[in-house]
């Protein structure tokens, strides 16, 4: 645990260094963009890649956030500050009203995956159709720049806000390796019938999973809202936000700490990349997400954590047998 929070120091210290001394708005750009796909890879890889519950619906707790914290100043008249952690509470108790309903039934692997998505779906035609979200049109948070409104006249402060954000999931994250929670959620994830059967109740420990996942996620999407003052249904709980969130958290490197920091910042450089090749090409980056998805999972599935390990793999089953493995074979 100490190593682990060295390193996050170390983390800490290396964005507060970019952020101090770069007066870029691309590089700060990049930086807040980068720390903000982070979150959402932190709050997928907690549940899909600790619990081996892989969603398809993380949208559903993004959005959950987002309207929250929009609601929250615009028709409760609070202060973003006081409305970022009901955000993250709404997004938290819509995890476990989802995960009650599923866990509660057995459901998992692809089941899982579905209704996840079918609740993001239902989410979605729910802000569609009532008033107080917007209807199709969305909510537009008024632009009052100062620190006290969550709003910076420039990408510093998002940057810092966003680090902020990203680095308790951090510490979340570091405590989950170590703690016993974490170990009865990896030996949930890797066989839930022996962990029944050493004494772990799967439902608890899966519920605790999905609402601390709910409530990351959630802080992502508040995050959105104070960034980019405006919210609708298909920005909220499209499959976009739930694509990025888990490609993020796969490409890095599922059940790690780190995992989704490297992901997060592999496909923004990847995402920058290709804006700056395919700029009049609508769509693109979700194609070279997809195709990048694909080459990780066939080729490298430890991410790019283990990368080192997976082409090792594949060099060994390259390379032809050795001599006294050939007459082992032969006397076999």
């Amino acid at each position: 645990m100490k190593k682990d929070l060295l390193l996050i120091a170390l983390f800490v210290a290396t964005v507060a260094l970019l952020a101090g001394t770069s007066s870029s708005g691309v590089v700060l750009n990049f930086a807040m963009m980068t720390l903000y796909a982070c979150l959402m890879a932190q709050a997928w890889n907690l549940l899909g890649g600790y619990g081996g519950q892989f969603s398809f619906g993380h949208a559903l707790f993004f959005g959950t956030g987002a309207y929250a914290q929009a609601i929250a100043q615009l028709q409760g008249h609070l202060d973003p500050w006081a409305a970022l952690p009901l955000a993250i509470l709404a997004a938290a108790l819509v995890g476990l009203v989802c995960g009650a309903l599923t866990f509660r039934y057995g459901l998992k692997g692809s089941y899982f995956a579905l209704v996840t998505l079918a609740f993001a779906e239902v989410f979605r035609i729910l802000a569609l159709s009532v008033p107080f979200t917007g209807a199709g049109v969305g909510l537009m948070v008024p632009l009052k720049e100062g620190p006290g409104n969550m709003q910076f006249a420039d990408r510093h402060g998002f940057v810092w806000l966003a680090l902020g954000l990203v680095v308790p999931g951090l510490v979340l994250t570091a405590w989950l390796r170590h703690s016993r929670f974490g170990a009865w959620l990896q030996a949930v994830r890797d066989n839930e019938d022996a962990a029944r059967a050493i004494g772990v109740d799967p439902f608890r420990v899966k519920l605790g999973a999905i609402v601390l996942s709910g409530a990351i996620m959630g802080a992502a999407g508040a995050l959105y809202v104070q960034v980019f003052q405006y919210i609708d249904p298909g920005l909220a709980y499209g499959p976009t936000t739930s694509v990025e969130a888990l490609v993020a958290a796969i490409v890095g490197g599922l059940g790690t700490l780190w995992g989704p920091v490297l992901g997060a910042l592999a496909l923004n450089l990847l995402a920058e990349g290709t804006r700056s090749l395919f700029g009049s090409l609508p769509g693109i980056n979700m194609v070279i997400y997809g195709a990048v998805l694909i080459v990780i999972v066939m080729f490298a599935p430890r991410g790019v954590l283990g990368l080192g390990q997976s082409v090792r793999r594949l060099w060994s089953r390259a390379q032809p047998p050795s001599a006294d493995a050939a007459r082992e074979a032969a006397r076999g």
